[in-house]
């Protein structure tokens, strides 16, 4: 098998990696996440998880190189990490009542062949209405100032939701599984 490299610094993506049983190494990939004008985001996270992986085989030649990227989107707008307590509640309080999508794009990139495999799995997440107390308590609890949408869906995040819709619940993660196994297969890499 060749080498496993996941472009990606994520402890959420790293943790679900590791539910596959595979060796691999982490590399943060040096890529401009700007959006393109008139970039959709399915489009933007594509190219994104694409450019990643290819950056990482530039530091690792002959490997099987993994790039993933996730944007969410509120009625249209695309919404990143918040960062911050108070980005964090404005991002859940114009979620609330709502359906978020979230777009992951996936790549694996064989540097021996120079091949690639992209894919965008959408997961849809619909918000209960939340109460401005609640979504601060959220907040307060959880720290979600480094996730997209600004929740947890692993966590107490759960309590934010009236039902989650999508093919992988790792895909509201951060990477999706059973489309990156898919992927691996072609590959040569057989799971299990």
């Amino acid at each position: 098998m060749q080498r496993l490299v996941l472009g990606s610094t994520s402890p959420f993506r790293k943790g679900l990696l590791e539910k596959l049983g595979l060796p691999f190494v982490t590399c943060a990939p040096q890529v401009d996440e700007s959006r393109l004008p008139g970039e959709t985001p399915h489009e933007l996270v594509a190219r994104l998880a694409e450019t990643k992986a290819r950056d990482v085989a530039k530091q690792y030649p002959e490997t099987l190189t993994i790039g993933s990227d996730q944007v969410a989107c509120i009625d249209g707008i695309v919404v990143g990490k918040p960062g911050v307590r108070d980005k964090a509640i404005e991002q859940l309080s114009s979620a609330s009542g709502k359906s978020v999508t979230f777009y992951t794009g996936l790549c694996l990139y064989n540097a021996r062949a120079d091949r690639t495999q992209t894919a965008v799995e959408p997961f849809v997440v619909n918000f209960r209405a939340l109460t401005e107390a609640q979504i601060a308590r959220y907040v307060d609890r959880e720290k979600p100032f480094n996730c997209a949408g600004s929740f947890k869906s692993e966590g107490y995040g759960i309590t934010l939701f009236t039902s989650l819709d999508g093919r992988d619940p790792n895909t509201l993660i951060g990477l999706p599984l059973i489309r990156l196994v898919e992927m691996l297969d072609k590959e040569g890499v057989i799971l299990p």
